[in-house]
């Protein structure tokens, strides 16, 4: 028998089995390496949102502290006459700061009476008066009312300021802490839901501090920022991508588009306080101002998504209804613009939510003004909710730590509402064609 021939085809099959084998460990590698990037993400994410949830959970309980106040009709009401004026003038103030003295007697010693004085919030008085405004048949009474603790008390209570430290590294001295346990003890202390954080607006004392005027500016300046971008964007993506002629003007307007979604938002806050500001003299620091500047912000945003959902209906629709005899503004208002639009509201609900949370451009037009009243109106002056977090993290009180957390989780759940809703009207109206 004679040997079999050489495989001449075998260093070929060899060769390309090798580089098989290697193009599958490629593909695994970048598999590998996908999945790395797509854990690390992950887990940046997960770390840095329960860092905010860490710091922040704190500031929605308030510590709460129980007194029994004796509305003492000599100071409330003397002239018996229970005139509304006479009674807001009262001394309220010195009512809390008596019920304390009673609770715990501490002489004529000022300083000892300062610090039991600083147990409570300074707005004790305003609670009172407010009580006695809706009823005045307290007046003669004896009643237990509860009061928000300082912020150094609540600070204490929940843990934020230890105990097992020396006196001089605390704000909170030894005095203090007793009097805190024998409220404690007797049931006069208690931690609560804190409804002032979202009820008030901005305050010096963190106590006090609520995050309402802020998100009532933020409700008025997407309102105008709707109002002005959302018509004008549609418009404009229809006019561009059903109407225009293609010429070199387009070319540059579809350019020029492009480009002003990529310029940084401080860019549209300096021409806001060039133009409105300096220019047509409009007030600083008011939503109507904030929208117009967010408005121009947006535009691009709304523009280009709005494009992209008219370029994909299907050219059957327009020649559909042209056949039937609609006319060009027929065809787009009664059969393109109806289809185009779950992708028009997603590109505008993303717009909107990008401006919710800029901040840059609002600071170079005035609203980082320190704002105590809700606003009203949209010339009213207001604040937003990232403004409104800029400042709280610039403030020196520890107490505003968490309040600056916890302002960014409602922030984020407001963003994620926000593009919730996008998805799920992307996903009720969207048509595959």
């Amino acid at each position: 028998m004679t040997d079999a021939p050489p495989d001449s085809q075998a260093p070929a099959r060899n060769g390309q089995a090798a580089r098989i084998r290697a193009r599958y460990r490629a593909e695994k590698r970048f598999r590998a390496y996908g999945l790395i990037a797509i854990v690390v993400a992950l887990t940046t994410l997960v770390l840095l949102i329960g860092s905010i949830v860490f710091r922040g959970h704190s500031a929605f309980v308030q510590t709460h502290i129980a007194l029994d106040i004796r509305f003492d009709r000599a100071v409330i009401d003397p002239k018996g006459s229970r005139d509304p004026d006479s009674l807001r003038g009262a001394n309220y103030t010195g009512l809390a700061r008596a019920a304390l003295r009673d609770r715990f007697p501490v002489g004529s010693n000022r300083r000892d009476k300062r610090a039991l004085y600083k147990l409570i919030s300074n707005d004790a008085g305003h609670t009172l008066r407010e009580m006695v405004l809706a009823d005045p048949s307290l007046i003669g009474t004896t009643r237990r009312v509860w009061f928000k603790s300082s912020a150094d008390v609540d600070s204490f209570t929940k843990g934020q300021i230890p105990r097992n430290v020396p006196e001089s590294e605390r704000k909170i001295n030894d005095k203090q802490i007793a009097w805190l346990d024998a409220l404690t003890a007797d049931g006069a202390l208690e931690i609560r839901f804190n409804t002032t954080f979202f009820t008030t607006a901005d305050s010096r004392e963190p106590e006090q501090a609520g995050i309402w005027g802020a998100a009532v500016g933020s409700f008025f300046t997407l309102v105008v920022c709707l109002a002005l971008s959302f018509p004008l964007g549609v418009m404009a993506a229809i006019y561009l991508e059903e109407f225009a002629p293609r010429n070199r003007f387009t070319d540059l307007i579809e350019i020029n588009i492009n480009n002003l979604a990529a310029v940084p938002s401080i860019i549209f806050g300096l021409l806001g306080l060039a133009v409105l500001l300096n220019f047509f003299n409009l007030p600083r620091s008011v939503p109507l101002v904030g929208g117009i500047v967010l408005a121009l912000m947006t535009l691009p945003t709304i523009i280009i998504a709005s494009r992209a959902a008219l370029a994909a209906v299907p050219p059957s629709i327009r020649e559909g209804a042209l056949g039937m005899g609609a006319s060009p503004l027929q065809v787009v208002t009664h059969h393109v613009l109806p289809l185009a639009m779950p992708g028009i509201l997603t590109g505008t609900i993303i717009g909107m939510a990008q401006a919710l949370g800029e901040t840059a451009p609002l600071l170079m037009i005035g609203m980082v003004a320190f704002i105590v009243d809700v606003p009203q109106t949209f010339a009213d002056p207001a604040t937003v909710l990232p403004v409104q977090i800029f400042l709280w993290a610039d403030a020196p009180e520890r107490a505003f730590v968490e309040k600056t957390s916890a302002a960014i989780m409602v922030l984020l759940a407001f963003l994620v509402a926000m593009n919730l809703l996008a998805v799920i009207l992307r996903k009720k109206f969207e048509r595959r064609w």
